[in-house]
C-alpha cells in the first residue's frame, strides 16, 4: 500500500471530508530534515507491512504545501510540527505524534 501526497486546498478539504467515512493518516514532511527523512522512512516501513486497510495514507510536504500544512494545524486544532503524523476520524483529530516519535511500531500500535 502506498500514501498519496496532497498539495491543494481542495485536496485537503475533500481528505477531511472523507474522515468521516474512512479514518485518513497524514505525515506531515519536511523535505530538508534529517528528523523528518527518518520518520519518513518508518511509515513506508509500517506501509510494507500489512497496513490498517481502512484507513486511507497521505503525504503533506509543509515547504512546498505551506497553504495546505497551515490549513491542517488549523482545522484539526493542532500545533503545526514536523514531522507530524495525525489520524482523523470524524473530521477531527484522533491522534497524532511528531518527531522521533514517528515510527513503525507506534503507528502499527495505534492503527492496527
Amino acid at each position: 500500500m502506498n500514501w498519496r501526497e496532497i498539495s491543494t486546498l481542495d485536496e485537503w478539504n475533500a481528505l477531511i471530508a472523507k474522515s468521516s467515512e474512512r479514518g485518513q493518516v497524514i505525515l506531515k514532511h519536511s523535505t530538508t530534515c534529517p528528523v523528518s527523512a527518518n520518520a519518513l522512512r518508518e511509515y513506508e516501513e509500517y506501509l510494507k507491512g500489512s497496513p490498517n486497510p481502512d484507513v486511507d495514507y497521505t503525504l503533506v510536504k509543509v515547504i512546498e504545501s505551506r497553504p495546505v500544512s497551515n490549513r491542517i494545524a488549523e482545522d484539526l486544532n493542532v500545533k503545526h510540527e514536523s514531522p507530524q503524523i495525525i489520524y482523523v476520524k470524524d473530521k477531527a483529530k484522533y491522534w497524532s505524534t511528531t518527531h522521533w516519535s514517528v515510527t513503525k511500531a507506534h503507528i502499527t500500535a495505534v492503527l492496527d
